[in-house]
């Protein structure tokens, strides 16, 4: 997986820091991608199920998930 701030595309996670010493960080599966950057906001599904809009701030991370060439895909 490759990690960026933002720019992301359904199927990627997106990890957010915890904010206090000792919380753990929260990890969701984009299912959306809603508007166009720099402006983009994601419809997630969290790790305890729940799924929300959420836009992006400088807490969050972006797991690109391994995505195969086109041309390596079967017909």
């Amino acid at each position: 997986m490759r990690t960026t701030a933002h720019a992301a595309e359904a199927g990627d996670l997106i990890v957010i820091a915890g904010h206090h010493a000792g919380e753990a960080e929260r990890i969701g599966e984009i299912l959306e991608v809603l508007g166009e950057l720099p402006h983009e906001s994601y419809r997630v599904r969290w790790d305890d199920d729940r799924e929300s809009v959420f836009r992006p701030g400088s807490d969050a991370t972006i797991k690109h998930a391994s995505r195969r060439p086109a041309s390596s895909r079967a017909k």
